[in-house]
């Protein structure tokens, strides 16, 4: 069963079987604003926590989106390409940015639950 985990950097993960499918909360969208471009993400990218995956550019900023464990990219939302909005349109489904396979699942043990996110935000 796929659980959902949350940074504090306002990432979002969804695992299932090892493999882990990563966007920007809703909370880090209506923050930066109207998403204008997303980098696409290098599948087969070797990833360390907290390195940074893509590049997501706003009409306020460029901000970076960052690993949140180890692993390797092996998939990219090709649709980013031509709607960056479905970032702020759907920032936690459509919306995700890359999907990696885990090096170490026991990383997961540092994030946070729903519960914990929402504390976090206020």
């Amino acid at each position: 069963m796929a659980k959902t985990y949350y940074t504090e950097d306002h990432e979002w993960l969804t695992v299932h079987q090892g493999e882990a499918t990563v966007g920007i909360t809703d909370y880090a969208q209506e923050q930066l604003g109207d998403i204008v471009f997303v980098e696409a993400a290098e599948i087969g990218k070797q990833l360390k926590k907290g390195d940074t995956a893509v590049v997501v550019e706003s009409v306020k900023a460029a901000s970076d989106v960052y690993a949140p464990l180890d692993g390797e990219i092996i998939a990219a939302n090709d649709a980013l390409s031509s709607d960056p909005s479905l970032v702020n349109s759907a920032a936690v489904g459509a919306g995700w940015l890359w999907k990696m396979k885990l090096a170490d699942e026991s990383q997961l043990d540092g994030l946070l639950d729903e519960a914990g996110y929402k504390k976090l935000i206020g």
